[in-house]
């Protein structure tokens, strides 16, 4: 796949006047985006772009993280603090992404979107207020591991780091996910998934499919 040098400025701007245009495949009145991405990829930076270049366009939006998603601590790390399997498949709460964030959106749908969840600081509820997403106003889901759980999508991003620029840019404390990442490029391979592919080895020269 050819890839263009494009900045983060320049590439948030396309990506929110793709989003003007963009309507739900389903029907429903809210385009649903994931910004999908490792940590060390800033995949919530590329969201907050988009956010800002849609508010100056006029159009609102709602960026949401899945770390607002974590499970408890007594769940996500009932298999040890460094357990690879449980942060893959155990430590976000898929089903109340489904339930709070995605399942407001279907068609139908009211558009209250509980924002997040789970403080993973103090391991408690956050007690969020429910956000009213207008009708044509998109949700920007970042995380990781987004297109691996069939989420209803209408546009999916993936920020790409090569092997060791992930293991350069994961500090050491977190090194130990890094086989996670490696079994979802294999098993889902985000990077031929997703509809938009940034390429950001070097954080201060991105490149995009376009």
């Amino acid at each position: 796949m050819r890839l263009e040098a494009i900045t983060w400025d320049r590439l948030g701007d396309l990506l929110a006047e793709r989003l003007l245009d963009l309507r739900p495949a389903d029907g429903g009145a809210w385009p649903r985006v994931a910004i999908d991405g490792a940590p060390a990829a800033r995949p919530g930076d590329l969201a907050a772009r988009v956010r800002e270049a849609l508010r100056i366009r006029g159009r609102t939006s709602l960026v949401v993280g899945t770390d607002g998603f974590l499970r408890p601590a007594s769940v996500r790390l009932e298999h040890g603090r460094q357990d690879v399997e449980s942060y893959y498949s155990d430590w976000y709460d898929t089903g109340a992404l489904w339930r709070e964030v995605f399942g407001p959106l279907d068609p139908g749908g009211d558009g209250r979107v509980l924002p997040d969840l789970w403080d993973p600081v103090t391991d408690r509820a956050t007690r969020s207020p429910y956000v009213p997403l207008p009708p044509g106003s998109p949700l920007l889901l970042h995380g990781p591991f987004l297109l691996r759980h069939w989420f209803p999508l209408d546009l999916s991003v993936h920020i790409l780091l090569s092997p060791g620029a992930l293991r350069r840019r994961t500090p050491g404390t977190e090194q130990w996910t890094l086989p996670a990442f490696e079994r979802y490029a294999q098993e889902t391979d985000p990077a031929a998934t997703a509809d938009v592919l940034v390429r950001a080895d070097d954080p201060r020269h991105p490149a995009w499919s376009g």
